[in-house]
C-alpha cells in the first residue's frame, strides 16, 4: 500500500484546506497519532463547527481558542472517544456554551486500554447522541452523521454536503491502516463500514490524522483488499494445523519490531474473530484452526 506520510505542518497554526474547511494540528505526535490530532474547523462565516477538538493539552487548547478568534462555535462534533479526539471538547464547550455531538462509549471497562491504541476518554458524554443519517445544520453548511463502527464501536464520520467531503476520523486514514483492537474494535463491522463509504462517492476525505485523501474510492478499495489478503494469509497458515495468535504473528510479520508485536497481535485477533463469525475458523482455548 502507498501510504501518504508527507504531512509536515507546525502544530497550533490554522491551515485552510478548502473554502469551508481548515485544520489545526495538536502537538501530540506519536505511534497512533502520526504528526498529531488534526482539529477540523468547518464554516466560512461567523459561526463554525469544530470536529474532534483533540487532547486536553493547555498549549493546544490555547492555540485552538486563538485560531477561532471572534468566530462563534456552533457545534462540537466528535468522531469517537479516544483521548486524542474528544477531551478538549470540555474546554471548548465551557468557552462557547454549545452542545457536543457524538456517541458515548458503550463500556466502562479500562483493562488493556492504551496498550495498542489511544485509551478512551471516559469523561466524555455527548449532549446530543447522533443517529445514522442525522443532519446537523450550520451557518452555510450541512453535516450528515454516518455511523461507522469498526475502529471503535462508537465511531461516526461526518459528511459535508456542500463540498462532498467526509471527515473520516480514524476509520479511514492515508498514513496508516486503522487499529482494530477487540473487544471494542470489530473487523466485520469495520469492513461493512468501508463498504458503506465506498457506496457514497465522496470527493475527498479528511482524516483526523494525516493528509486529506483525494482519491477516496481507490484508497477505500486498497484498504479492503489489504484486509481480505490478510485473512487469506491467516487461513493459509492455519492449513498446517492449529496455531496461537503470536505464532501467526511470527508467520505473517517475520520482521515486525518487538515494540509493535502486541498491536499486531490485536489485528490478527480481530481477523480471527471475523473468520470465526464467517464459520471458517474455530477456537479452542488460545489455539485457532480451520473449521
Amino acid at each position: 500500500m502507498n501510504f501518504d506520510r508527507s504531512l509536515d505542518v507546525a502544530p497550533g497554526q490554522e491551515v485552510k484546506l478548502s473554502p469551508l474547511v481548515s485544520r489545526l494540528l495538536a502537538p501530540n505526535p506519536g505511534p497512533f497519532t502520526f504528526r498529531g490530532t488534526g482539529v477540523h474547523i468547518v464554516g466560512a462565516g461567523r459561526a463554525v463547527a469544530v470536529i474532534d477538538p483533540g487532547p486536553d493539552l493547555p498549549d493546544h487548547i490555547a492555540a485552538l481558542k486563538q485560531a477561532l478568534g471572534s468566530r462563534r462555535v456552533s457545534h462540537i462534533l466528535v468522531t469517537h472517544t479516544h483521548r486524542d479526539h474528544s477531551p478538549a471538547a470540555a474546554a471548548l464547550k465551557a468557552r462557547s456554551g454549545v452542545k457536543t455531538y457524538g456517541l458515548q462509549l458503550a463500556t466502562t471497562a479500562t483493562t488493556g486500554e492504551g496498550m495498542v491504541d489511544e485509551a478512551h476518554d471516559h469523561e466524555f458524554t455527548p449532549d446530543v447522541a447522533v443517529e445514522d443519517g442525522m443532519k446537523i445544520m450550520g451557518e452555510g453548511f450541512e453535516l450528515e452523521c454516518i455511523t461507522t463502527p469498526g475502529h471503535t464501536a462508537n465511531h461516526v464520520c461526518y459528511a459535508l454536503k456542500e463540498e462532498r467531503a467526509l471527515f473520516s476520523g480514524d476509520h479511514v486514514m492515508g498514513w496508516s491502516t486503522s487499529v482494530i483492537a477487540p473487544p471494542d474494535g470489530n473487523m466485520g463491522h469495520y469492513l461493512a463500514s468501508l463498504d458503506r463509504l465506498m457506496a457514497r462517492g465522496d470527493r475527498i476525505l479528511y482524516p483526523t490524522h494525516g493528509s486529506p485523501i483525494t482519491s477516496p474510492q481507490n484508497w477505500l478499495r486498497q484498504l479492503k483488499a489489504h484486509r481480505q489478503l490478510r485473512e487469506r494469509q491467516i487461513l493459509e497458515h492455519l492449513r498446517g494445523g492449529a496455531r496461537a495468535i503470536f505464532a501467526l504473528v511470527e508467520k505473517l510479520y517475520p520482521d515486525i519490531s518487538p515494540a509493535l508485536s502486541l498491536a499486531t497481535a490485536q489485528q490478527v485477533k480481530a481477523h480471527l474473530e471475523h473468520l470465526i463469525e464467517q464459520g471458517l475458523v474455530a477456537r479452542d482455548g488460545e489455539s485457532y484452526s480451520l473449521k
